[in-house]
């Protein structure tokens, strides 16, 4: 499918949320060690950005790394922080170029020194543009979120919350919950990823391993959304 501006702009999701799952899978299968496949998924993540940002697409969250992430061999966790500062320090340029700007979501201060200053200098970066705006989620957790924010609530003083403010405690405040959860290679779950902010997105699974998912599979999950009746409980 041929890449079109604004495609779909009378049923376009404002926030498509991702779980890009199978880069070890999609390694396996080709007997390449899981680092292949890594870095095969970044390659997706160039074409779903782009294809996401000349679509339309308001928000895309995408979902880098978690916080049982770390429970990997060592040797693996030590190669996806340099594969991630190395991706997002060459990546810059064409968010950039596209006008997409960069936020980041999760526990960003535990990581390592190198891939945390990277990151939060291209989020500054990329802070004034007016595009898109691409969510990554590393070191995140969607408990973790919650427990986050009751805890900043605390230190605040605050002895009642409403959902408005809960939502104004979380890691990206300001962003619109997501209205599509995209997921890869079959798993018919959400891995701890927005709980909060899904309640009332629409799901779309694939079959698809993330290395294989390119712009035509992610315009196969914008017609399914189009062709869904939005309801969110009325």
């Amino acid at each position: 499918m041929p890449q079109t501006r604004n495609a779909y702009p009378a049923s376009l999701p404002v926030h498509v949320a991702v779980i890009m799952d199978g880069n070890r899978r999609w390694a396996r299968k080709r007997g390449l060690p899981s680092l292949a496949g890594h870095k095969a998924g970044v390659d997706s993540v160039h074409a779903v950005v782009r294809a996401a940002s000349r679509a339309g697409i308001k928000v895309l969250s995408i979902y880098a790394f978690s916080t049982e992430n770390w429970k990997r061999s060592k040797l693996e966790v030590k190669a996806l922080m340099f594969l991630l500062k190395r991706t997002i320090v060459s990546y810059a340029d064409e968010l950039e170029k596209e006008g997409i700007r960069l936020v980041l979501s999760g526990r960003i201060d535990e990581l390592p020194g190198a891939a945390r200053g990277a990151l939060r200098a291209a989020e500054a970066r990329l802070s004034a543009n007016k595009g898109m705006v691409l969510n990554i989620a590393l070191n995140y957790g969607g408990r973790q979120e919650i427990v986050d924010a009751a805890n900043k609530a605390l230190a605040a003083g605050i002895t009642k919350l409403d959902e408005k403010t809960f939502a104004s405690l979380l890691y990206s405040p300001g962003l619109p919950d997501p209205d599509l959860l995209i997921r890869t290679s079959g798993e018919l779950r959400i891995s701890n990823f927005l709980l909060w902010q899904t309640a009332y997105a629409e799901f779309y699974v694939t079959e698809t391993l993330w290395p294989d998912f390119r712009e035509d599979e992610f315009m196969k999950a914008l017609l399914s959304y189009r062709e869904r009746e939005r309801r969110k409980g009325t």
